[in-house]
C-alpha cells in the first residue's frame, strides 16, 4: 500500500466499468492497493484488462475482467451480477466507462448522439440500478463525469458535455433513492487528464493547460486518489454531490 493511502478497504469488493486503461485502470489499481477485490469491465482491450488484473493480484487481491460494452444494456447488467457473484459481494461501484465524441456541432449525427447517451447516461443508470440490488449499508456508487459538464471553454464538445451533464441528475436521484439504505452516490468530475484519449503531449494539450490554475494535466492516479477516499470511511457522509478534480479549470 502506498504511504499516502491510509484508506483500508480490506474485505470489500468493487466493480470499475471501463477499467482496462486510463482513469479506470488507475482506479482499479488504487482500490486494490487499499485492500479491495476488484472486478473491471472492458469493451475491446482484453490484453490491457488482463494486465490490470495481474496488478490487482500483485497487490494480493482478487481481480476479475469482464467483457461488457457499455452500449450493450444486457451486457453491463450481467457484468454487475457476475462481479457480485464471483467476488461474493459488492460494496463499491465505479461507473467510469466513457467515450470522447468531439466535432463541429453541424456534423454530429443522430447515431453519435444515441451512442454518447447510451454509454454515458444509460449505462451509468443501468449499472447503478443493477448494483443497488447487491449493495448493502455503507455501499458506494461513484460515477466519473467531466469538468466539461460544468464549463465548456471551447467549441466541439456539445454532445460530450450534454451526455456527461446527465450524471449530475443521476447522482442526486441515486442519493435520495438509496440514502435510506445507507448507500451514497457521488459524481467525480475530472479535468484534463493524461490518458490515451487525451494525452498531455498532444498538439492541443498546451491550450488545455492554459485553462487550468495549476498549469498542467492531472495524472490518472490523482483522480483515482479522490475515488479511493470516497470509497472509504471518509466518504460515508458525502452523497448527492459533485467533486471536481480539474486543477482549477472551473475556478
Amino acid at each position: 500500500m502506498h504511504a499516502d493511502t491510509p484508506v483500508d478497504l480490506t474485505g470489500k469488493a468493487a466493480l470499475v466499468t471501463g477499467g482496462s486503461r486510463g482513469i479506470g485502470a488507475a482506479i482499479a489499481r488504487r482500490l486494490a492497493e487499499q485492500g479491495a477485490d476488484v472486478a473491471l469491465t472492458y469493451a475491446r482491450s482484453a490484453d490491457r484488462a488482463a494486465e490490470v488484473v495481474r496488478d490487482i493480484e500483485g497487490a494480493g487481491r482478487r481481480g476479475l475482467a469482464l467483457r461488457a460494452d457499455a452500449a450493450d444494456a444486457d451486457a453491463i447488467r450481467e457484468a454487475v451480477d457476475t462481479a457480485a457473484r464471483r467476488l461474493g459481494r459488492l460494496d463499491v461501484l465505479v461507473g467510469n466507462a466513457g467515450i470522447g465524441p468531439y466535432g463541429p456541432l453541424a456534423e454530429v449525427t443522430a447515431d453519435e448522439v444515441d451512442l454518447a447517451l447510451a454509454v454515458h447516461a444509460r449505462a451509468a443508470f443501468l449499472t447503478a440500478q443493477a448494483a443497488a440490488r447487491h449493495l448493502g449499508a455503507g455501499g458506494r456508487i461513484i460515477t466519473i463525469g467531466s469538468s466539461l459538464a460544468e464549463r465548456v471553454p471551447y467549441p466541439g464538445w456539445t454532445l460530450y458535455s450534454m451526455s456527461k451533464s446527465a450524471l449530475v441528475g443521476l447522482t442526486k436521484g441515486l442519493a435520495r433513492d438509496l440514502g435510506p439504505r445507507g448507500i451514497t452516490a457521488v459524481l467525480v468530475q475530472p479535468g484534463s487528464t493524461d490518458t490515451e484519449m487525451n494525452p498531455a503531449d498532444a498538439p492541443e494539450a498546451a491550450a488545455e493547460r492554459e485553462f487550468t490554475a495549476l498549469g498542467r494535466y492531472a495524472r490518472p492516479e490523482e483522480i483515482a486518489a479522490a475515488v479511493g477516499y470516497l470509497a472509504g470511511p471518509g466518504g460515508a457522509y458525502i452523497t448527492g454531490t459533485t467533486i471536481t478534480v480539474d486543477g482549477g479549470v472551473t475556478a
